[in-house]
């Protein structure tokens, strides 16, 4: 698949602004590699890179903020990374983070070491689900704390990581919550508004 000129046009402003030095062949390739995502995916990620990249543009850089993506390795961790030595809390991750995270409990007394374990494995997980064309499925790990369980599944709910009918499962003693039956609501309704017109 090729690059659309619009992409192509994104992509070298994205180059140039963040001060990346590339060959005619790397940069093809590098559109080539895009190309095979869908474009106004890509083009969310390279407006992101052109805010938030401190040195150069690399495609992982790209692939990491990818809208409905495998989050980025250091995003990952501090999505998780919390829960270490807090069995309180509650995470929304990936398999591919909780499979990482597992390379890290051994780790817990060197939080430093922890994350560094975390980030190696993680980062080879998701090369391989990226290789393999397998995007993201989100779940809840539940912490014994209950309303910090309810804010993490409402704010992976919010960024469309996990539906309201699996955020309705995982908070059943909330069933009969009317203020958070029309936080569910409003959530899903402003989801469904954000979807790009066919």
């Amino acid at each position: 698949m090729k690059a659309t000129p619009t992409m192509l046009r994104a992509l070298a402003v994205t180059v140039e602004l963040t001060g990346t030095q590339l060959s005619e062949a790397a940069a093809g390739v590098m559109a080539e590699e895009l190309a095979q995502y869908p474009q106004a995916s890509v083009l969310a990620a390279l407006a992101r890179c052109r805010r938030e990249l401190k040195g150069k543009l690399t495609i992982a850089d790209v692939l990491d903020k990818l809208p409905g993506g495998h989050p980025g390795a250091e995003e990952a961790w501090s999505l998780c990374g919390r829960c270490l030595n807090n069995e309180a809390l509650s995470v929304v991750w990936t398999q591919e983070m909780a499979q990482a995270f597992g390379s890290a409990l051994g780790l817990q007394v060197d939080p430093v070491a922890a994350r560094m374990a975390f980030k190696e494995v993680y980062v080879g997980l998701i090369a391989q689900a990226r290789l393999e064309g397998r995007a993201p499925a989100w779940t809840v790990s539940p912490g014994t704390d209950k309303d910090a369980r309810e804010l993490a599944i409402l704010d992976a709910m919010e960024k469309g990581r996990i539906t309201a009918n699996y955020a309705r499962a995982v908070l059943p003693y909330h069933r009969e919550d009317v203020a958070l039956d029309a936080r569910l609501l409003a959530l899903t309704s402003r989801a469904v508004k954000a979807l790009p017109s066919a």
